[in-house]
């Protein structure tokens, strides 16, 4: 019996159309009066994951302020919160309201110690206490959220493309963010696309330049693509080709409600019709 969901995931490799369809997912979820929160990848405030925040232990952060002048210090402080012997800093935030005046000391310190920098031990433990503490906070809530790309895409980045990690590692990883939003009764709908070259490249010819150099050179030059050797353009989509068989594997281990969809069309108007059939159904469900 299908359970109408709280949680709507969007998965799939860059390039497919996640963010087109998390929009549309939003828009269907508008026309049909239901009111949700559309949460898109980068997004600073993110209720289940972070992205430009650095963790320090109590005594690093103690260590860290006690470097930098007494003016920061305050508004540090603002930006920082504390659970148990951890203090969270939304450096990202504060450096884009402080610009230049940022002192290099404190953009090294974070840079190290951002969250998705951190060892996958150390990642994983802070990420699954976050999305814990969203599903205890949503649960009691008849809103719909949906997520771009947190839910497989981060694990599988941090421990196959940073790390190299076991796939097995990366795998439970995945289950245990199921676990936790199984609450929510969380629906998966996975983006695919025929020809994962085709789509990349076209990702790449469509954004910014600064956007796919830096995509090629975390692919290429750390974890996994370092290890099997791969460079530049042709090394990256030969890492997300291996990207691609793994999210494979764990789509069909996920004991949660799953779909997939193919983009490979990208024609708008057609796709949402098909996303519309997904969603009716499934939001109809126990009504």
């Amino acid at each position: 019996m299908m359970v109408r969901p709280n949680l709507i995931l969007v998965e799939g490799l860059p390039g497919s159309g996640k963010s087109t369809t998390a929009q549309l997912v939003q828009e269907i979820l508008n026309d049909r009066s239901i009111h949700s929160h559309l949460i898109l990848e980068g997004n600073l405030d993110h209720p289940a994951d972070y992205d430009g925040v650095a963790c320090f232990h109590k005594e690093e952060y103690a260590e860290m302020l006690n470097a930098l002048e007494h003016s920061f210090r305050a508004l540090i402080n603002e930006r920082t919160t504390r659970i148990g012997d951890n203090c969270f800093l939304e450096y990202r935030k504060l450096f884009d309201e402080l610009g230049s005046s940022v002192p290099d000391a404190l953009r090294q310190a974070c840079a190290v110690r951002d969250i998705y920098e951190l060892s996958l031990d150390q990642n994983r433990q802070l990420i699954v206490d976050r999305w814990k503490q969203f599903v205890e906070c949503a649960v009691h809530g008849s809103d719909v959220y949906v997520f771009e790309c947190c839910f497989i895409q981060n694990p599988v980045t941090i421990g196959m493309i940073k790390y190299d990690a076991e796939t097995e590692d990366v795998i439970s990883y995945v289950l245990e963010l199921a676990s936790a939003a199984e609450k929510l009764n969380p629906l998966l709908i996975y983006v695919e696309q025929n020809d994962l070259d085709y789509s990349f490249r076209k990702a790449v010819d469509e954004r910014p330049r600064q956007w796919s150099e830096g995509f090629i050179d975390y692919y290429t030059n750390q974890g996994y693509g370092k290890l099997q050797g791969h460079s530049g353009l042709e090394g990256t989509i030969q890492v997300l080709k291996a990207r691609s068989e793994l999210e494979q594997i764990i789509f069909n281990r996920l004991p949660i409600a799953k779909v997939k969809i193919n983009n490979s069309s990208f024609d708008r108007d057609q796709y949402k019709r098909a996303l519309k059939g997904i969603i009716t159904e499934r939001m109809s469900a126990g009504q």
